[in-house]
């Protein structure tokens, strides 16, 4: 590899503000802000707006639409071409 052209690979907290969650992990990523984690060093932290611990798919709370009633409510209001 080439040297200097790459961006400075390290450790990282990125933090769910919504949820309250936070993971350390490795990133180019870099933030002004730092965070003490509970290893008692200070890491750049990332705020992020969703993670998997926020995600709909992930909680379970996804909402799945119902077409085939939107369909038969069209068909009631409209009628039924033949």
């Amino acid at each position: 590899m080439r040297k200097e052209i790459h961006p400075e690979y390290g450790p990282v907290v990125f933090r769910d503000r919504a949820a309250n969650h936070a993971f350390l992990t490795r990133s180019t990523m870099t933030s002004e802000k730092t965070v003490e984690w509970e290893d008692g060093n200070t890491y750049p932290v990332v705020d992020v707006e969703i993670s998997n611990v926020s995600h709909p798919f992930y909680t379970g709370t996804a909402r799945v639409l119902d077409t085939a009633g939107r369909v038969e409510r069209f068909e009631r209001r409209y009628g039924k071409q033949g």
